[in-house]
């Protein structure tokens, strides 16, 4: 072979080599043709689906594609759809983000949402986990608690399951162990339900999310002095907007957009006050590292 055909077939096979390796590039990153949004189940998604339209309008004019939302059954269905790669964009609870992360690394929060002050949610981008019982009962302290019976939300809830076993489990002496302190612990399937529980006498008392409290109030379900708050945990970062990282660059940068500019649209106005918030603001994952911690201390109290 003479030396210019010889370059000439190196350049070739240089290029071919590039071609591909552009090629594999491509391929690493999703386009798909219909994103699919989720989000636990909540009283929002349940009662009013309708107020989420502002948002998948804004998802659908960023991004150019279609938006197909998911109604979830539980929040591990949450988890599981977003794993398995065909729910693309999530709200978690920040417990099952954190959950859902350690199974797939390929998820991340990007976002959240601010509160305005409700009944017992404070304004700002967090809230409490909180210990209801009748205000009629005959319960007033934490030690008139002992032998109850307890209502939990969701094995996967912060508020409704990892603080009051990992906090309020270690402040009374049972660690994770629940069930050593109080004569029943339910699951209830969510905090809307726990908080209906209390006030029907279904269970004695209940940990609930102080914005999902605020939501069953505002919802006519309950009233504000129908509940004591014999305790309350520190500040937990608000639920986490999450996608998928191996969506194309673009797509993920019109998703975050679409979230973090959405309060700027009039229209989005009565998406906002239904969720009792003003705005979505800029989260990331080291955000959620104290969730993170209480999910480790949780397996070796679990001797995981």
């Amino acid at each position: 072979m003479k030396p210019a055909t010889r370059i000439l077939a190196s350049m070739a096979t240089a290029g071919a080599v590039v071609a591909y390796a552009s090629a594999a590039l491509a391929q690493e990153c999703k386009d798909p043709g219909q994103l699919v949004f989720s989000i636990i189940p909540t009283e929002e998604t349940t009662q009013e689906l309708d107020i989420y339209k502002p948002l998948l309008d804004a998802l659908k004019e960023k991004t150019g594609k279609s938006v197909e939302f998911f109604m979830p059954t539980s929040y591990a269905s949450v988890i599981e759809g977003m794993v398995n790669g065909w729910v693309h964009i999530g709200v978690h609870g920040p417990n099952s983000y954190v959950l859902a992360k350690e199974k797939d690394p390929n998820l991340e929060v990007f976002a959240t949402y601010t509160k305005v002050k409700g009944h017992f949610q404070e304004e700002g981008p967090g809230y409490r986990a909180v210990l209801v019982v009748r205000s009629d009962s005959k319960f007033d302290s934490i030690e008139s608690l002992k032998g109850t019976i307890v209502g939990l939300a969701d094995p996967a809830s912060t508020s409704g399951n990892l603080m009051p076993r990992m906090v309020f489990g270690d402040e009374i002496g049972t660690g994770p162990e629940l069930e050593k302190y109080f004569s029943k612990v339910v699951y209830t399937g969510g905090h809307d339900q726990s908080a209906l529980a209390v006030k029907e006498g279904r269970v004695d008392d209940a940990f609930v999310a102080t914005h999902r409290l605020d939501n069953v109030i505002d919802r006519g379900l309950a009233a504000p002095e129908d509940y004591r708050v014999l305790w309350q945990s520190g500040i937990i970062p608000q639920d986490p907007m999450v996608y998928r990282t191996d969506l194309c660059e673009p797509i993920k940068a019109a998703i975050k957009e679409a979230f973090l500019t959405l309060h700027e649209n009039p229209d989005a106005k009565p998406f906002f006050d239904g969720i009792k918030s003003t705005k979505f603001v800029a989260m990331q994952d080291s955000d959620y590292d104290i969730i993170r911690k209480l999910v480790d201390a949780e397996k070796k109290a679990e001797g995981q």
